[in-house]
């Protein structure tokens, strides 16, 4: 097996995906082969600040590139599942940015694709990879703080219809469910698995999109409270409380560098899990272990995984009355 690099290609080249190759250039075997915008100009800035190998102006391009072993998507979601597909049927890995699909169907399609051409494939949920988010979770199950019996988790701030356009466009997939809300039903997943009841309620766009969506999910004994805007705050910090205790996961919780534990409303101690880079290393990490092992899907995030939580999405959007 040993420490060969993996090639990467990058497509669509946004402000996530600057993000992730920052974090690229931290890992050892890892190397920026080919970069593709349908904007040249844009590809060659991003490719010459990055030091890719190769620019292309399609993305079709990339995908017939014979280096590139796995494919990073940072496309708008709109344009996830079809991408994806294309890049499995061209014979290269995906890691693909959330949500994986604007519908559990395409979700499906998918993972069918993955399995069929034996290529790996995971939606780019790097919380799920964060040391914080791995210690929570081993304590947890080691019976730190009980049972579980209620999560509360938010992601909301401030957009602007100018500054971030792509978040307020319906076409592109826009709106706080599909963009940050999934974030909270992640978290809620990983911890309590699939919920036995999903209510959901929104408030709307002129164009239809959710601006703030909150969401309860029920289990059997245990409740979900989660909120998702992007016209409006909150402290961005996770609780999950348990029989005999609770976390607090730092603020911003989905890239928390540390939680606290509380017993009897005292807090009993601090954990403190610097994240590496801006965060996406772990998911860069765990794709290339992967690959590297001949495994098509991550142990920590599987398809199963990325289908319930696609299950569940689609449960929400439903109820709210989002179509796109």
């Amino acid at each position: 097996m040993g420490n060969r690099r993996i090639k990467w290609g990058i497509v669509g080249l946004g402000n996530i995906a600057s993000q992730f190759a920052t974090d690229l250039i931290l890992i050892e075997n890892a190397e920026l082969t080919a970069v593709a915008s349908r904007d040249f100009s844009k590809a060659e800035l991003f490719g010459g600040k990055f030091n890719a190998l190769r620019m292309y102006n399609s993305y079709d391009l990339l995908f017939e590139d014979h280096e590139v072993e796995i494919v990073y998507i940072a496309t708008p979601h709109n344009s996830h599942a079809e991408l994806s597909i294309k890049a499995l049927e061209s014979g290269k890995h995906v890691l693909c940015e959330k949500p994986m699909a604007l519908s559990h169907k395409d979700a499906e399609r998918i993972i069918e694709a993955s399995k069929k051409h034996n290529k790996f494939f995971m939606e780019a949920f790097w919380t799920r990879f964060i040391p914080s988010v791995q210690d929570v979770l081993q304590k947890i199950n080691k019976g730190a703080i009980g049972n579980i019996n209620y999560i509360k988790a938010d992601f909301a701030f401030h957009g602007s219809e100018t500054e971030n356009k792509r978040l307020f466009d319906k076409e592109l997939g826009g709106g706080a469910l599909f963009d940050i809300g999934v974030y909270s039903l992640f978290l809620s997943y990983i911890l309590l698995g699939y919920p036995k009841e999903i209510l959901a309620k929104a408030i709307k766009h002129k164009n239809d999109i959710d601006l703030k969506t909150s969401m309860i999910l029920q289990y059997e004994s245990a409740q979900s409270v989660l909120h998702a805007s992007i016209v409006s705050e909150s402290d961005m910090k996770a609780v999950i409380s348990g029989t005999e205790g609770r976390i607090e996961l730092n603020t911003p919780w989905f890239v928390a560098d540390g939680y606290s534990l509380f017993k009897n409303e005292e807090k009993e101690a601090t954990f403190t899990l610097p994240i590496l880079g801006k965060g996406y290393s772990h998911e860069i990490i765990e794709c290339q272990n992967c690959i590297l092992n001949d495994e098509i899907e991550s142990k920590l995030w599987s398809h199963q995984n990325c289908l319930d939580l696609s299950r569940i999405v689609e449960e929400v959007k439903t109820q709210i009355g989002l179509s796109f």
